[in-house]
Order: C-alpha cells, then sequence, then structure tokens
C-alpha cells in the first residue's frame, strides 16, 4: 500500500532542514535530513536528490502528498530569492520537482511562529519579567544568518501569525560606541538595518567596525571566532562585540514589545544566541530591553523567552500544514 506522507522544510541563509511526516497529523518525525546551503550552487541541485535520498530512509518512493516550505525571505512571489544565500527558485518549478499539487512556500519566521504555539516550559528559559498576559500580542524575533521578525495575535478561533520583514528596519544606536559602528558600516552598506548588526554576520560586523574605529587589526574571520574568544575573556573587542550584540538585541526587543503591544510575552528564536545562553541572559540584554525612557514600567512585567528547541522551525511548518 502507498504510503501518504508529508514534506516541510526549514530553509535558512547557511542551512536547510527537511523532515518527512506520515500524513495523519503529525508535527515530528525521526526522518530529519540536514544540507549546507554552500554545498549546492543551485537549489535544484538538492531537490533532485531530497526525494531519493528521503525514499531510501523511508521507503517511501511516491511524492509526498502536502508540503510547506518555510524560507527566510519573502515569500509572496511566485519567485523565491533568498535574502542571505545565493539560491532562488519558482514556486511552480518546486512543484513540478516534487511532483505534487499542495505545496505552500511560508517565511521562515512564520514558520517559527507557528511552532511557538507547539512549546512547553522545557523549550525555554525565561530571561526577566513577570507572567504573559495570554490573551495579549506575542513577539518573536531571532538572529540566525540573518534577523527574522514576527507576531502573533490569539483570537477566540485560535491565533494569526504576523509575518514581517523587520530585521530590515533601520538600527537605532544609542550611544556613541553603537553610533560609531553604524557610521563605519554605513561606509561599507550605505543603509545599515537591524539585520547588519543583530544576526550571525553581524557579529563579524560589529567586531570589525570596532577593530577599524581603534585602528587595531582584526584577528577573526568568521563570527563563532568572536564568540569563542569572548566566552574565552582573552580578547577585549571580542568580549566588547557580544556584549554590544547582546544589548543591541535587548534594545530591538524592546522596540518590537512596545510596536506589538506583546504583553503576551517576547519570544528569542534563531540558531546564534542558545551558543551562549548563559553569556546573554547575564549580559546587558534585559536591562536594555526594559531601557525605554517613561516606558520602563510598562516592559518590567513582559516576560521574554529564549527558545532552546533546535528543530523549531520544522515544527512550525508542521503546524502550518494543518491549517491549509
Amino acid at each position: 500500500m502507498t504510503t501518504q506522507w508529508n514534506l516541510v522544510a526549514d530553509i535558512g541563509g547557511t542551512n536547510a532542514r527537511f523532515s518527512a511526516l506520515l500524513d495523519d497529523g503529525s508535527l515530528e518525525s525521526e526522518y530529519e535530513f540536514h544540507h549546507s546551503v554552500e554545498e549546492y550552487p543551485h537549489f535544484t541541485d538538492l531537490i533532485d536528490g531530497l526525494l531519493a535520498e528521503i525514499a531510501v530512509a523511508t521507503g517511501w518512493e511516491n511524492a509526498p502528498a502536502n508540503v510547506c516550505f518555510a524560507v527566510a525571505c519573502p515569500a509572496d512571489n511566485e519567485e523565491i530569492a533568498f535574502t542571505n544565500s545565493h539560491w532562488k527558485f519558482t514556486k511552480s518549478q518546486l512543484k513540478q520537482s516534487l511532483g505534487c499539487d499542495n505545496v505552500s512556500v511560508i517565511n521562515d519566521f512564520e514558520a517559527v511562529a507557528h511552532g511557538i504555539t507547539e512549546l512547553d516550559e522545557s523549550d525555554l528559559v525565561k530571561v526577566g519579567g513577570s507572567d504573559a498576559v495570554s490573551t495579549k500580542p506575542i513577539g518573536i524575533l531571532g538572529a540566525g544568518t540573518g534577523l527574522g521578525v514576527a507576531g502573533l495575535v490569539r483570537h477566540s478561533d485560535g491565533y494569526h501569525v504576523v509575518d514581517t520583514e523587520g530585521g530590515h528596519a533601520d538600527y537605532a544606536p544609542i550611544d556613541d560606541v553603537q553610533s560609531a559602528v553604524v557610521n563605519c558600516l554605513r561606509e561599507r552598506y550605505g543603509r545599515v538595518s537591524l539585520e547588519r548588526l543583530l544576526s550571525g554576520k553581524g557579529i563579524l560586523n560589529i567586531y570589525t567596525a570596532l577593530c577599524s574605529i581603534e585602528g587595531v587589526e582584526a584577528q577573526y574571520e568568521t563570527p563563532a571566532e568572536v564568540v569563542a574568544a569572548a566566552l574565552e575573556n582573552n580578547d577585549s573587542k571580542a568580549l566588547q562585540t557580544l556584549n554590544m550584540f547582546c544589548e543591541g538585541m535587548g534594545s530591538a526587543a524592546g522596540n518590537l514589545a512596545l510596536t506589538f503591544g506583546a504583553k503576551g510575552g517576547i519570544y528569542i528564536a534563531g540558531g546564534v544566541i542558545p551558543r551562549f545562553q548563559e553569556f546573554f541572559i547575564n549580559s546587558g540584554f534585559r536591562s536594555k530591553f526594559e531601557d525605554k525612557g517613561r516606558f520602563v514600567s510598562y516592559l518590567q512585567p513582559i516576560p521574554v523567552y529564549l527558545v532552546v528547541r533546535s528543530n523549531l522551525g520544522l515544527l512550525g511548518a508542521a503546524k502550518k500544514l494543518q491549517q491549509i
């Protein structure tokens, strides 16, 4: 008998993750497949071999019944062009390659927002605040290769996700050092968005800018090297970089809470921050989150949750399939 199954994906600027699920309402599966974006010059190169890879692992040789791909870029158009990688494809090409009729493509942080609704306490680390107000909106942001932003509004019939490109809003420096870094990056990029500082690539941008400002030679070439040096506390510029990143995330999260009225809580997702979880919790993140002048008392009760679950995007894409 032919097995009915679904395919979901969480595709960012660095990694592409896929999960093959039985078509029985399941949200998770033992069959996950991870690939590096750099390994494939074209997105179709990966898709061409993916179904064969799944067939070997599962024995399911037929096409998936339903597909939901979460992508790190705007998902409304026929052509999907990733913001932070060289990949692009069209929805019609994807449908043809996969051989199925029901294909949905959504923004990756829409998927994250759907996934938030399935988390329990073990998936979260609370960073200050009081209790969430269950009837109020939720704000979500997260640093990966880029910076994702979304909102979630609960109503009597469930909830509605507000998918955004808020990571590309302007970065607003709040002190002289941040202003100097933004000015340095403006020479390179022209315009400086939140993502230019508050992402994996942003960590390296902050570090190289700080080195340039003070006329010292940069010692590190990757975000991971900067983070490692900061955690080992053996490089002042790396430590300053990671502190600025955490404080910048605090400011951005506070702005998001004000914008959405997010008394339901702010959720910090993405793959970057869990790598230095303890540092983040003990950083200036929370103080900068609350540091909004006359609205300190508004922000103080709002809880912030660091999401430590690793497959949140896949979970959210599977949840989205239930609603299609």
